[in-house]
């Protein structure tokens, strides 16, 4: 069986890709300064997706902010980037991941070993591919170039 889908020219994956890393920072930023203001921190912390060095406990409030600002992030970005690419969005969220963690090592000088970011990265790349994958299934099913599930 031969894929007979239709291929993207480079210039539109590198506009849908910068799009999508806007998208996903400026929800960051967004979402980060809502759960700092609701911890009620004092400073607004502007390393907020890059950092990786708070100590992991449940009693400090900055890591628990950048917990729940990255789920949330990626719980949000997957239905935007849906909206953006309208397919292949696991394919966007592997690739704006890979060039988080790149940018979050060249900021901090210093890759992020801490297991327990690992982790929520994981998860939150899990989210992302679920819910932009299920909002571009369900919103695609009318396009007849949309690869459906009876293919496979």
């Amino acid at each position: 069986m031969a894929f007979n889908g239709k291929a993207v020219d480079s210039k539109t994956v590198f506009y849908n890709l910068l799009l999508c890393l806007i998208i996903f920072y400026s929800l960051f930023y967004m979402i980060g300064s809502v759960c700092f203001g609701a911890f009620r921190l004092n400073k607004f912390d502007g390393l907020i997706p890059f950092d990786f060095k708070s100590d992991p406990a449940e009693s400090n409030s900055k890591y628990l902010v950048s917990l729940v600002s990255l789920e949330l992030t990626y719980f949000c970005s997957g239905l935007l980037f849906a909206a953006v690419v309208r397919r292949r969005v696991w394919d966007y969220a592997l690739t704006v991941t890979l060039l988080h963690v790149l940018i979050t090592s060249l900021v901090m000088m210093e890759f992020p070993l801490v297991w327990q970011w690992w982790l929520a990265l994981g998860c939150g790349l899990f989210l992302m591919i679920c819910n932009g994958q299920l909002i571009a299934y369900f919103s695609c099913q009318s396009d007849r170039s949309y690869p459906s599930f009876s293919i496979y």
